[in-house]
């Protein structure tokens, strides 16, 4: 086992090794696309061309407006965590070549992910905590990409949320397998800007679910009805969930799930989830599912039920209720979204949501002051604010959110193709959390309750 163990910690650090190189380059092909009457420039280009790479991206950015906050943030609110003020969410670069999906033959490609922005920090690889969640024991972090960039900011980071090689192999209808570093498969809303609808995201994705895993994912369809994905994933702290390269490889944990869907598309049906130790030095488990349901009403008009339910076992509490108690953790969630298409520029939506952080373990405010935490000379400190005034507890959290996705360019008549892809989303969101079976808790400036405005806008290219 031990043999085992070091070899893969060797495999590990040598994709580490090509896939850092590999974002070198990215970075070499940006600086060469800088100037378009270069030599080089034509042969990189050319050579994209010929090997079906693509070099794309997006740029995301907004503001909210929030009347009863004066001290940054936006309570426990995560994505768009600033308050009363613009934040460049995400500059996020990506190079790829795409694999077939079926077919007889064989089919080699992979993704590199590199992000900038006040997101960042949500989607690192911080799947090994400051502090072992069964213990409270220091643990030696993850070296990927948690300290790369601008701690002296408090809020902007680079993260590189994806790296990974992926095959289709030529077995039945197709099977296609991803190793590396990965956005996870489970849940509905996720960390890239232009997959989701809302500026901000429900506190199911912020902390309901895993963003990333390290390990291996496979994808096959069974036929037009059915698919099955499932993989072993590793260097992690939290079961699995969110594991960088370097720590925590002697820890195995399970991701799997299937989609069903309808004959003519319009319905879907989504669960999977993980399973496993929590890290390499505890037998306690760390698990949860989600069940994800799509419908499309009409051609236009779109609805999407999505449930998670989470459990730790034998964590260690320090929240506004505990004080170093161990208990088991859960954690729980029901959303409801609807969207509607008013023309072919203009889609309104709408979000509401309940998560329950029965036993104060997952949702601490402000999350970016949490997140950020490290230990300097045997104490901790995070460089995003004063631990101080982060608290937790038991608590239901409620929010409903409005908004609109306006195509700005398309419908001003816009002719520029670059430009055509500029989405606008003006969003209001409430919150409200009540205790639960606890004192109250008031996350918010001092209130059980807040409102955001909230304008951003979204650029592919």
């Amino acid at each position: 086992m031990e043999f085992f163990a070091c070899e893969i910690r060797i495999l590990f650090q040598e994709m580490k090794r090509t896939l850092r190189l590999l974002a070198a380059i990215t970075g070499g092909m940006l600086l060469c696309s800088a100037y378009p009457t270069n030599s080089h420039a034509n042969k990189l280009r050319n050579f994209i061309k010929e090997s079906n790479l693509e070099l794309g991206g997006w740029i995301n950015g907004g503001a909210t407006l929030n009347p009863s906050q004066s001290g940054g943030f936006n309570g426990p609110v995560i994505f768009a965590d600033q308050a009363n003020r613009f934040q460049l969410n995400q500059f996020n670069l990506f190079l790829r070549r795409s694999v077939i999906s079926e077919g007889k033959t064989w089919d080699f490609g992979g993704r590199f992910d590199f992000m900038f922005g006040t997101d960042a920090i949500f989607t690192q690889a911080f799947g090994v905590p400051t502090f072992d969640v069964n213990t409270g024991e220091p643990l030696k972090r993850s070296n990927w990409d948690l300290d790369l960039c601008c701690n002296s900011s408090r809020t902007y980071g680079i993260a590189l949320p994806q790296a990974y090689l992926e095959a289709h192999v030529p077995v039945g209808n197709g099977l296609n397998v991803k190793v590396g570093h990965f956005y996870t498969p489970t849940g509905f809303e996720t960390v890239p800007a232009p997959d989701n609808f809302f500026y901000t995201r429900a506190y199911t994705l912020n902390v309901g679910e895993p963003f990333t895993h390290t390990g291996m994912l496979a994808n096959y369809t069974v036929n037009k009805n059915w698919q099955i994905l499932g993989g072993p994933i590793t260097a992690s702290a939290n079961g699995g969930w969110d594991g960088g390269w370097d720590k925590q490889l002697g820890n195995w944990a399970g991701l799997a799930g299937f989609t069903w869907s309808s004959d003519n598309k319009a319905t879907t049906f989504h669960f999977s989830g993980t399973y496993g130790q929590v890290s390499a030095r505890s037998d306690e488990i760390w698990a949860f599912y989600n069940v994800v349901v799509q419908h499309k009403i009409t051609p236009k008009t779109l609805l999407v039920l999505h449930h998670v339910y989470g459990e730790a076992s034998g964590v260690l509490l320090n929240n506004l209720k505990y004080a170093n108690a161990v208990q088991d953790a859960e954690w729980m969630s029901a959303i409801a979204h609807l969207y509607y298409d008013i023309t072919d520029n203009v889609t309104i939506g709408a979000r509401a949501e309940w998560y329950r952080d029965q036993d104060g373990f997952r949702n601490p405010s402000p999350f970016r002051i949490a997140a950020a935490t490290n230990i300097v000379h045997g104490t901790a400190v995070s460089y995003a604010g004063n631990l101080s005034r982060v608290t937790v507890t038991p608590a239901d959290y409620y929010d409903v959110t409005v908004g609109l996705n306006w195509k700005a360019a398309k419908s001003l008549g816009i002719q520029s193709k670059f430009l055509q892809k500029l989405s606008v989303r003006p969003n209001i969101r409430y919150d409200r959390v009540d205790a639960y079976r606890a004192a109250a808790y008031r996350p918010f400036a001092g209130h059980k309750d807040q409102i955001l405005f909230s304008l951003d806008f979204l650029l592919p290219f």
